[in-house]
């Protein structure tokens, strides 16, 4: 592993806009494809999600981060796995350095990009005052609508015509990557151009800023912020389980709006009755509403959505290549995305058009996948003592040998990082232990995975169990 260069910063942000807009975005972007099918979303959308790369002047490959602890992470534990990408996608292996890249305004070039409006009637510059953040490309026009989701996207369009006065609350549901979020932003964008106040959270934000208004007695802002609203937009409500003073929180935000005719939509990763430590008077309000679901898309919608995509990007793409790509199966639309970059970067590098036998060699790893299903804390213990060979009971009990020990720290650090659930939920599923018990094993793994490569590939392979299963 090559010495860290991170620490330097690039002093001009144009440079890295110029190159990054050339062929090592293209490159970059496919690696980023790449990374999405190997790496656990919360890890991906941590430490690479907000990246760019271009090539070096001096052969290598760099990549930008915005700041110098992302750079220091990716090089000490990805730096093989975006090095075996670029040999894929490119035929070489440069060496890959670290940078950190600061605009004026401490956005990446790729935060700039996502800034851009899109010529849609649906994505308009919200009214001043009235700002929400959501994704100029996620609207009602670019979402391609097919049987998997035909139900959610009628119930999205409804809500959005007439917010607060049909379907309330709506809840969207889906695995990973299938199109729930980009229904949400759509929601937003059509009811921003009705003149209407929206508010869009992640319920991590809303957790956020729930806490730090009772820390710095601001609750009167946050209820006047959230109650004013025409309509709430919350997504990933599955990470309130187990928070009950934010569950508090929203419980009764919900009711000042729902009693006010205010919309509130939600996306979770499972159904409601699924959304286990949730107060049974949350899952009763949402259960009231329209509850639906976006399955997998079958091989007619995703061949709709590589046509679309591949229009959109002026991709010359023949329709027996989107039939070879649209057989396979995908768990989520990103990786369908991904397959698409990976070829598209593949026939731009080498100078080739887009053929059958090119894409056949682009992607040579591509086989038939499962529809992928949410990772929950219980399938990870299961997982994790069928390893290791020991017990369940014996992981959620009281025994302290050194193998029951490890396999129930290596069981709280997976629960963390590729469940969502946070610390004190963890120790509840894991035997009704506290959160301090949970963040020590966690740290604990976390330390030692760093200097034992066979603890990391034991890791590894439970991973690649969890996903598989």
């Amino acid at each position: 592993m090559p010495v860290a260069r991170y620490p330097w910063v690039l002093p001009h942000p144009l440079r890295v806009t110029f190159m990054a807009g050339n062929r090592g975005h293209s490159v970059w972007h496919s690696v980023l494809g790449s990374l999405q099918l190997q790496v656990p979303r919360p890890s991906f959308d941590t430490w690479l999600k907000d990246t760019a790369g271009f090539p070096g002047e001096d052969g290598s490959f760099v990549v930008c981060t915005p700041s110098p602890f992302v750079a220091e992470m990716l090089e000490r534990r990805m730096y093989c796995l975006i090095g075996d990408a670029l040999e894929k996608i490119t035929g070489a292996r440069p060496e890959v350095r670290f940078t950190v890249a600061y605009s004026p305004d401490r956005k990446t070039v790729d935060d700039r990009a996502q800034n851009v409006q899109p010529a849609d009637s649906d994505a308009e510059p919200p009214p001043r005052g009235r700002q929400a953040r959501l994704n100029g490309n996620f609207t009602f026009g670019s979402f391609v609508v097919g049987k998997s989701n035909e139900l959610a996207h009628a119930a999205s369009m409804a809500v959005a015509a007439g917010p607060g006065c049909t379907y309330n609350p709506l809840v969207i549901y889906s695995g990973v990557g299938l199109g729930k979020t980009h229904l949400l932003h759509a929601i937003g964008h059509r009811i921003l151009n009705q003149g209407r106040k929206v508010a869009y959270r992640t319920t991590e934000e809303f957790t956020n800023e729930y806490i730090s208004a009772i820390r710095e007695k601001s609750t009167d802002n946050f209820r006047e912020f959230y109650r004013g609203a025409d309509a709430l937009l919350l997504d990933d409500i599955q990470f309130i389980i187990g928070k009950e003073q934010t569950q508090e929180g929203f419980f009764h935000t919900f009711n000042a709006l729902h009693m006010a005719n205010r919309q509130v939509v939600i996306a979770s990763d499972r159904p409601v009755g699924s959304l286990t430590l949730l107060e049974d008077r949350m899952k009763s309000r949402l259960s009231g509403g329209l509850v639906v679901d976006i399955q997998a898309p079958d091989p007619e919608t995703r061949r709709a959505i590589l046509k679309t995509k591949a229009d959109r990007s002026d991709a010359d793409i023949p329709d027996e290549v989107v039939d070879y790509l649209a057989d396979h199966e995908y768990s989520s639309i990103r990786d369908l995305d991904g397959h698409l970059n990976r070829v598209t970067a593949f026939a731009q590098l080498l100078s080739q058009p887009v053929t059958l036998d090119l894409v056949q060699r682009a992607t040579a790893d591509l086989t038939p996948r499962r529809t992928a299903t949410p990772v929950t804390a219980e399938h990870v213990i299961e997982c994790v003592c069928g390893y290791f060979g020991i017990d369940v009971s014996a992981v959620m009990g009281r025994r302290r040998d050194r193998p029951t020990a490890l396999a129930r720290q290596v069981a709280m650090y997976l629960a963390k990082h590729d469940t969502g659930l946070g610390l004190t939920t963890i120790g509840k599923v894991m035997g009704g232990r506290d959160h301090s018990t949970v963040s020590y094993a966690c740290s604990r793994i976390a330390e030692r995975i760093s200097h034992d490569s066979s603890l990391e590939r034991d890791i590894a392979n439970i991973r690649r169990s969890l996903t598989k299963s």
